[in-house]
């Protein structure tokens, strides 16, 4: 009961002198604020980022035939590298063959969804009716597309029939289309197309029309007529066309729910595949990367800085909390009157004391309140600017807050310690 008095009696002193209530919190609004408006950009940056690399595949492993050295370094990427110069051709019984991938995928099914497998075929164009395409040939297989955010517009994906078969089918982009066809998607599906490549026609027949994403392209400095665009084929085809050795250089492992940690899963993979098939294999061995020590990398960078930005930024909250000090003392001495009347009236030296350090609490508690408000409205404007959705992080919510009320309690203990130690007939006396 105690309590609520103390609490009214704060409000009613706040609410009489509001000009100086607010001046006094100030400080505090501005720290808090200014903290919150950083954490809340951080917050939604990080987001972003993380969204963006989910994207392309954070949980995704990349798995190759690398040569072995005898110095490695291992970036922050995740990324390893060897130091030796020694180069050794990949011969055919060096690679990855569908034996060993049956392996891999059944001795860990239970944290596989897919294994993408895709080779660059080599790059021509598609010529028809005077009209051109670049165009580079990637054999794919069915599970690619679990790898790869691909947009169907027309048509259909790549079936494993395909591969089975080997079949001359292949999927173009819209880029393609707008070249030969006109545009036309529909009249694009079951139409042969010739690519020259290195002076060499081969043909196909379209199954399926995408949609281009430069996003998910590398840089190009061409036109968007003269881009090249990839089309895709069943890698078996690919594989008949270009009479390419049998194996594989490297795949794409998909990480499913069960997964928790992709750098530790992925170094699992590595250690079965270098220990079960390439233990006696002096030239080769299996390396494996992943996008999550780069996410996870990018992410520490951006909340250090921002942490340390906010650091700064808080310094004001010893500002504020030194305003509070000094109008609680203000208070004091406007009061010291009714501090000796309370005094000479029996009450305690810890109830003059609790009086004054919940009217500082108060006081710093709704000047936090106002700050989180701002804070948050000036980092929701600053995101979006940016181009990112706003996301306030609850922990530096809830830490401004009770951070609100231990300012409120360290500069309102001196003020309220001094009331209470007064002496009732000297305060009694003071005019």
């Amino acid at each position: 009961m105690l309590i609520w008095e103390n609490v009214k009696l704060a409000l009613n002193g706040l609410l009489s002198n509001k000009m100086r209530s607010l001046l006094t919190m100030l400080g505090i609004i501005i720290g808090i604020g200014a903290v919150i408006a950083i954490m809340t950009v951080s917050s939604s940056l990080t987001s972003s980022i993380t969204s963006t690399f989910a994207d392309m595949g954070a949980n995704n492993i990349t798995v190759g035939v690398k040569q072995q050295s005898e110095e490695e370094e291992t970036r922050s990427n995740g990324m390893k590298f060897g130091a030796s110069n020694r180069q050794v051709s990949l011969e055919e019984e060096d690679r990855i063959t569908d034996e060993m991938l049956e392996a891999l995928e059944k001795n860990f099914a239970s944290s596989i969804d897919a294994i993408s497998l895709s080779e660059s075929v080599g790059s021509g164009t598609v010529e028809s009716g005077g009209n051109s395409a670049n165009v580079s040939l990637t054999g794919i297989n069915t599970d690619y597309y679990e790898a790869n955010e691909i947009t169907l517009l027309a048509g259909r994906n790549l079936t494993q029939e395909d591969l089975d078969g080997e079949k001359n089918v292949v999927m173009v982009s819209d880029k393609v289309v707008d070249a030969i066809f006109d545009g036309d998607k529909s009249a694009a599906l079951g139409q042969k197309i010739n690519i020259d490549i290195d002076d060499v026609y081969y043909s196909f027949y379209i199954v399926g029309v995408y949609e281009y994403d430069e996003d998910s392209e590398s840089f190009s400095s061409d036109s968007d007529e003269d881009v090249t665009t990839s089309v895709y084929l069943p890698i078996t085809s690919g594989k008949a066309v270009m009479h390419s050795d049998e194996g594989y250089e490297q795949f794409t492992i998909v990480t499913n729910s069960a997964v928790s940690d992709v750098s530790t899963f992925a170094d699992s993979i590595e250690n079965y595949m270098n220990l079960n098939y390439y233990a006696s294999n002096e030239d080769y061995q299996i390396s494996t990367t992943t996008m999550s020590s780069m996410t996870e990398s990018m992410t520490e960078t951006i909340g250090t800085v921002s942490v340390a930005i906010a650091i700064i930024a808080g310094i004001s909250l010893l500002v504020g909390g030194i305003g509070v000090m000094n109008i609680m003392l203000v208070s004091i001495t406007e009061r010291t009157r009714e501090i000796g009347t309370r005094k000479a009236l029996g009450a305690k030296n810890s109830s003059i004391r609790l009086q004054f350090i919940i009217e500082s609490i108060i006081l710093c508690l709704i000047g936090g309140l106002l700050g989180i408000i701002l804070g948050f409205g000036l980092g929701a404007i600053a995101a979006s600017v940016l181009g990112y959705s706003a996301s306030a992080p609850v922990v530096a919510i809830v830490g401004s807050v009770l951070f609100s009320m231990v300012i409120g309690v360290f500069f309102g203990y001196y003020p309220a310690n001094k009331a209470a130690k007064m002496n009732p007939i000297e305060a009694l006396r003071y005019e």
